[in-house]
C-alpha cells in the first residue's frame, strides 16, 4: 500500500452528466465527487453502470457527446479546471499528466500497428524524439511492463499477445509520457486469476516508485483489498460511501457496500449459502425517489423511500449516504 503524498492532484466535485438518448434522459452522473492525492490509490467500487467509467471518461475529457452532456460541478486538476480548459490544453495534458488503461486492451490498441509503433509514435509526436531513441525508449517500456524478450516482441501485433500482455502492453502506453495520475479503468477484467494478481502488483509496483496518484476502477472488491489507500463506492450515478480502505473493510458505514463486502466468497463460511443482493440496480432513465438503493436494502423505512439522503460525516474523513449510517457502522463493528 502506498503512502499518501500532500499534493493533491485531482478534485472531481459535484459532477453531473447526463446521456441524452432516444429512451429519454439518462441521469448517468448525480453529484459525483472525491480527491485524489499524489502516491495515493484511490479504489472506486460499485456494480456495472453505477457510473464509474463515465466518471473517469469525464475526467480525461474523451467523454462522448453525444449522448454524453455535462450539466454541472468541477475537475480540477492542480488547482486548474479542466472543464473550463481549451481543447488544446486537454490534449496537452492527457497523456503527459494524466493517463488511463482502458478497460478492454485489444479494443483499446490498433490492430493494424505494432505495439512498438503505438508506444512509439506518442514518444515522437509528444516528446519530439528521434525514431532510434522512440524504439529504445518503447523497449525499456515493454521491460519495465515485464514483457520478455521485449527487443523482439516490440514487432509483434495486438492480436499476437495475450490478453495479460496485452494489458501490460497497454499500461507501458499510458507509462510512456510519465503521468503523474493514472486511471485504471477495470485493468484485470477477463484475465484468470494469476495474471489479475500480477498485473495488480505490477500497478502497485510502479505507482510506488513514481509517486502517481492511481484511480483503479473495479467492480472486485476482492482486487483492491491490498493495494488501495482509499475506497469510494458508487451506486446509481453517486458516490454512496467514501473511506479509508481499513475502516471500510472493517465496518462498512452504507447498507450496500455492507452487502458487496456478505457477497464475497469466504473461508470461514464454507459449505453455507452465499449472500448475494436481491434486484437488480436502478435504471437511470428512472432513478427511484429518496435512496436510490432503498427498493433492495434490508434496512429501508418510510424515510429512505421519501427523502434522498446526502453524503455525511462518520469520522476520521469518511463520509456515507445513508440515513442509518451510524447504525450500519455500529452494527459490522
Amino acid at each position: 500500500m502506498s503512502t499518501v503524498d500532500d499534493e493533491l492532484l485531482l478534485e472531481v466535485e459535484d459532477l453531473h452528466v447526463e446521456f441524452r438518448t432516444s429512451d429519454g434522459v439518462a441521469k448517468v452522473l448525480n453529484g459525483v465527487g472525491y480527491a485524489v492525492r499524489a502516491g495515493e490509490t484511490l479504489a472506486v467500487l460499485g456494480e456495472s453502470g453505477s457510473g464509474k467509467s463515465v466518471t473517469a471518461q469525464t475526467v480525461m475529457g474523451i467523454l462522448d457527446s453525444p449522448p454524453g452532456v455535462i450539466t454541472g460541478g468541477e475537475i480540477r486538476y492542480r488547482g486548474e479546471d479542466l472543464l473550463t480548459a481549451t481543447p488544446r490544453r486537454r490534449r496537452e495534458l492527457r497523456g503527459a499528466e494524466i493517463a488511463m488503461i482502458f478497460q478492454d486492451a485489444l479494443s483499446a490498441l490498433n490492430p493494424v500497428f505494432t505495439v512498438g509503433f503505438q508506444i512509439e509514435e506518442q514518444l515522437r509526436i509528444r516528446q519530439g524524439m528521434s525514431r532510434k531513441d522512440a524504439r529504445k525508449r518503447a523497449i525499456e517500456l515493454l521491460e519495465l511492463v515485464r514483457i520478455p524478450a521485449a527487443a523482439r516482441r516490440i514487432k509483434d501485433y495486438p492480436h499476437q499477445f495475450s490478453g495479460g500482455m496485452r494489458q501490460r502492453a497497454m499500461i507501458a502506453m499510458s507509462l510512456a509520457l510519465d503521468p503523474d495520475l493514472l486511471i485504471a479503468d477495470e485493468p484485470t477484467t477477463a484475465l484468470d486469476v494469476t495474471v489479475q494478481a500480477q498485473i495488480m502488483d505490477l500497478l502497485s509496483e510502479i505507482q510506488r516508485e513514481r509517486r502517481m496518484g492511481l484511480i483503479l476502477i473495479t467492480h472486485d472488491l476482492g482486487v483492491v483489498a491490498e493495494v488501495a489507500d482509499r475506497i469510494a463506492v458508487m451506486y446509481a450515478g453517486r458516490i454512496v460511501e467514501q473511506a479509508d480502505a481499513h475502516e471500510l473493510y472493517r465496518s462498512p458505514g452504507h447498507p450496500y457496500t455492507a452487502a458487496l463486502m456478505d457477497s464475497l466468497p469466504r473461508l470461514d463460511l464454507k459449505g453455507q449459502t452465499l449472500e448475494t443482493i436481491k434486484g437488480l440496480p436502478p435504471s437511470l432513465l428512472d432513478i427511484p425517489s429518496g435512496c436510490p438503493f432503498h427498493p433492495r436494502c434490508k434496512r429501508a423505512e418510510q424515510r429512505c423511500r421519501d427523502e434522498r439522503p446526502s453524503l455525511h460525516g462518520l469520522g476520521s474523513g469518511r463520509v456515507s449516504a445513508c440515513h442509518f449510517a451510524d447504525e450500519v457502522v455500529e452494527s459490522r463493528g
